[in-house]
């Protein structure tokens, strides 16, 4: 199986990582909530939905022809789209949680609040649950989740740039 798996083309090894890191990020999100306790905030379910998204798009982007640039470039552009605002939000949650308390911004209504009523509401309902408190800080090994946040985003983006460059240069 793991000879299998290592026969694959690399940049297709690669794209099968982005499936793992993706998925793999939200399973510990949804951990995070439900077996730790902690609540997360809009910000949070943004960047959970960022890196659920990269996985289903990494799935997506598997059957491309990646073995031609022009595949190679298509799926490093897709996989750029969620990977670069999920980025984004953890920077952001990042520079609000550094903020005192008093001024920190409203980070919007809870996506349960928002949605609620919308198709197959129950079906996704506990993907979203959580707060409207983004300042609200908890911490896994000392690091904010944020912080964890933009760096995982930071390497998926490293991974899927990295190799589309050492690929071309071939």
């Amino acid at each position: 199986m793991l000879q299998k798996l290592l026969a694959l083309p690399r940049y297709r090894l690669t794209v099968l990582a982005t499936v793992i890191m993706g998925f793999g990020g939200t399973m510990v999100s949804l951990f995070a909530q439900y077996v730790l306790k902690m609540n997360p905030c809009v910000m949070c379910i943004e960047q959970r939905m960022s890196l659920f998204f990269i996985g289903v798009l990494s799935l997506i982007c598997l059957p491309l022809p990646l073995r031609k640039r022009g595949g190679q470039t298509a799926a490093a552009l897709i996989l750029s789209v969620p990977t670069v605002f999920g980025g984004f939000v953890a920077a952001k949650q990042i520079w609000l949680q550094t903020l005192p308390l008093r001024e920190q911004p409203d980070c919007g209504a809870p996506w349960t609040f928002v949605l609620r009523g919308k198709p197959l509401f129950d079906l996704y309902e506990p993907l979203i649950r959580g707060s409207g408190m983004c300042g609200e800080k908890y911490f896994m090994f000392g690091i904010s989740l944020p912080t964890w946040g933009l760096i995982t985003f930071c390497t998926i983006f490293a991974v899927i740039w990295g190799m589309w460059w050492h690929v071309r240069r071939k």
